[in-house]
Parts: structure tokens; sequence; C-alpha cells
């Protein structure tokens, strides 16, 4: 790794600097970003003309001193070279051209993150973004990350589970569009002028993804009074491990969104569809994970177990009481696995206890992925319309509809004159509402959950201490 040495002010030599977050311009930079961001419009641009904007002079000023300390990072991150040289020009055209509506799409080409997915390699990235389930707006961010690609993983994703765009991620630091609930880096969050053909990386934050894990899944268990099996007890307080299960779990999970009986549409194009088709594909590729969990861990490779962990405790105690209730996929996701492992005796809620049959989860988790797969495979043979409603149908059959749900009562209390993405207008903002259960378990998690904004392993260690 490249060493830097950093000059005190009395002219002698400090320690050499390998981490970026150690040398003295990563605050500079940082500072000049949070500087920038609110001046932003909601597109990233800067309107001078605005209530509270700076001289166009302070925004030139701030954007020169961005670059300036990339320039001063890059050398700790020679395999970035091209990356760094290519944000400085989008920066420079970006202030020249009068802070108006971004583009970063030089730089975006330039950054190849997935093209050595060796572990520990660190990245700094700058670029105006909105971050997923973060901030919804194109500001400026500024973040430190580390790959997480040991050699276990690289040998499963050679040889059983091909997915050469997946990175995982873990923070180093970050600017405030990170100091959210925002667990992932991908482009298509970029201001570009126009998208690229296709995306070449995708990046998942697996230590914010573990941390929030530990910390809900330790309240839960406290709250619902679950008897937890030795080892699963010690992998819930131990982050590497968490870590590891998150990063395979996540591996798997992203490359079934193109693996699979899919309809002819693909589901990751963006289309108009009711939420509970968003909320089944992400089940679907939890579960996938889940499946092949079972298989790895016949196989002997040891992450695989806290893997079904992970994906039980994830969905059952987090996703549906996080969020609002307004088609909230994830949530419905988390209800229905909850619910059809509750019809089929494996949780069992009795005198204010939760038991769980560790034995039987994995065959009857395994048989609702076989139930999705199978609306999948069926698909194909059917109008859109028809195929919205066989996946209704087969939520409702673990999930009670809203009372007032128009499309409860069938095609015929829905005007069918229209074209589809019409009728998705007929969807309530929370079709499927929350059980008593969840009612009651939202209330007490809250502010559990609430707590994990902007977590990372090194803050959860803080809080715990």
């Amino acid at each position: 790794m490249t060493e830097i040495l950093v000059q005190a002010t009395s002219g002698d030599q400090l320690p050499p600097v390998t981490r970026v977050v150690e040398h003295p311009a990563w605050p500079v930079l940082k500072d000049a970003v949070e500087r920038i961001r609110p001046w932003q419009s909601k597109d990233g641009s800067i309107d001078f003309e605005a209530d509270g904007a700076p001289a166009r002079e302070e925004a030139e000023a701030a954007v020169r001193r961005v670059v300036e300390a990339v320039q001063e990072l890059s050398p700790l991150l020679p395999h970035d070279a091209d990356y760094h040289g290519a944000l400085a020009k989008d920066l420079t055209r970006w202030s020249e051209g009068g802070f108006e509506v971004p583009d970063f799409l030089d730089s975006l080409l330039a950054f190849q993150p997935a093209a050595n997915r060796a572990d520990g390699l660190q990245h700094l990235v700058v670029f105006p973004m909105y971050t997923q389930n973060g901030n919804p707006d194109r500001n400026l961010e500024a973040v430190v990350l580390r790959m997480v690609w040991p050699e276990w993983l690289a040998e499963l994703e050679r040889t059983r589970y091909d997915n050469p765009l997946f990175c995982g991620i873990k923070f180093e630091d970050f600017t405030a569009g990170y100091d959210t609930n925002s667990a992932v880096l991908f482009p298509e969050t970029i201001a570009v002028r126009e998208a690229p053909e296709r995306f070449s990386w995708g990046g998942i934050f697996c230590d914010r993804e573990a941390a929030r894990f530990r910390r809900v899944t330790d309240a839960a268990v406290g709250i619902l009074s679950v008897e937890l099996p030795e080892d699963v007890a010690a992998m819930v307080h131990d982050q590497k491990r968490c870590e590891e299960a998150f990063v395979l779990w996540d591996m798997v999970h992203d490359r079934t969104h193109s693996h699979g009986d899919l309809p002819f549409d693909p589901f990751m194009i963006k289309q108009r569809q009711p939420f509970w088709m968003y909320g089944l594909e992400e089940l679907r590729c939890d579960l996938t994970a889940f499946k092949e969990a079972v298989k790895l861990e016949a196989d002997g490779v040891p992450q695989a177990r806290d893997v079904q962990y992970a994906v039980l405790f994830d969905r059952m105690f987090r996703f549906p009481v996080t969020g609002e209730r307004v088609r909230n996929y994830d949530g419905l996701g988390g209800q229905l696995l909850f619910a059809y492992l509750h019809k089929h005796d494996v949780v069992r809620w009795t005198d204010n206890k939760l038991f769980i049959d560790w034995q039987r989860a994995p065959q009857v988790t395994n048989q609702l992925c076989a139930e999705i797969e199978d609306l999948y495979r069926a698909g194909i043979d059917r109008p859109k319309l028809v195929h919205w409603f066989a996946a209704y149908d087969l939520v409702s059959q673990y999930l009670a509809p809203h009372p007032g749900s128009r499309w409860a009562k069938g095609p015929d209390a829905l005007d069918l004159s229209q074209p589809p993405r019409k009728l998705v207008d007929d969807v309530l903002p929370d079709e499927f509402p929350l059980s008593m259960f969840y009612e009651a378990l939202s209330k007490k998690l809250k502010n559990v959950i609430a707590s994990t904004r902007g977590i990372t392993a090194e803050s959860a260690e803080r809080t715990a201490a």
C-alpha cells in the first residue's frame, strides 16, 4: 500500500500515513463538501438567487478545496488515479459552468471498483448523488470505504455464484448523506447527463447492515423472550461473523435479480407495478440466498448457517416495522415470511414468548421460496394484470388485506378498461396493514430502529461500551 510522509509544522516528518481518513487532507475535503451540500438544490445545482445562497466566488473556492484535497489523497490510492483525474475535471467543469445540474458521467465511467476486488483495498469516492434510503436529493457526497472480499467469498463467487459487478464494502468515514439509513453505493444514484449503457459495479455496506442487524435483533430477542441456541447468540454478538454473513447474503441476493424463471420483463427494469410485486421480488432474492445457504452449510461453509439466521431475523424483526407504511415492499416481505412460518407452526407466539422451531425452519422457509418460484414460472404464460392478481392471491393467503381494498374484492371491483399501470392507482398505500403482533412490536422497537441511523461497526461498539 502506498505511504505518504506528512510534514509536521516544525518540518519534522510524521510517521507514514496509509489510511485516507488519517491524512490531514481528508478533514479538509470533508469540510468543503459539507459546506457545498446545503447550497445545492434537489437536482444538485446551486441557485445563487435563492435565500441563503453563497456568493459564486465562495462556491468556486469550496470546489477548489475539494479538488486540491482529492489530489493530495490520490497518491494513497494509485488504483483510483484515473477516476480521481476525471473527478477533478468534472468538479472543475461544474464550477466553471455556473453550478448547473451536475454531470459526473466521465468520472463515473472511470470508477471501476469491481475490477480489483482486493480485500481491504481503500477507495475515496466523491459524487453528486442521492443516497438510497437516506437523502433523496443529489448532493455532493464524499465517502471513504474498504473492499470486503475475503478469499473464501472470492472462491464462492468464482465457482458457484458468479457476480462480477458485486462489491462488498465497509465504511471508513462519510459525509452527511450517509449519516442516514443508507447502506448502499449504487452508480444509478449519481448525477449524469445520460445513463451508461450498463453499470459495471454495485456496492453494499455489510458493516452497517451487520451493526444494524445486531442491535435490532438483540432488542427484539429480549422483547419477545426468544430462547436462542448458543451458536445463534454468539453470532448476534460478533460483528465480524455478522459482516461475513451479510456479504455472502448480499452477493447471492444481488445476482438472483437476474437468475431464475423470471417473467419476460425483468423486475429490475423500472416499471409501474403494485408494490407487492417488488416485495415478492426482494423476498424471492432473500429466500434464494437462504436456500443456497442451506446447501452451503451441508458443504461445510462456516458462514452459511449465519446467513440463515440473518435472513430470518432481519426479515422477521426489522423489516416489517422499519420505515413508513406507504408502499413499504420490504416490510411486506418480512410480514409475509413471519406469517408463513407462523401458519406452518415454525414460529408460535404463546405465553408472551416467541418460540422458533429451529429444526423445521430451513425446510419451511425453502417451501415459501418454492411457492414464489412457482408463481414466477407460471408468470410467463399470463397477461400482466392476471399475474398481478395471482401474486396478490399468494400474499393474501397469509396476510389480511385492508378492509377497504378494491383489489381484495377481485377484478370486478376494478375498471378493467384502463391499462394495468393505471390500476396501480387503486392500490392502497398500506394494502396489507401490520398485524396486531407487529403493531405492538413496532411500538417497542421504534426507538431502537431510530438509533441505528448512521450506524457503523465502530459507532455500535462505542455505544455498547
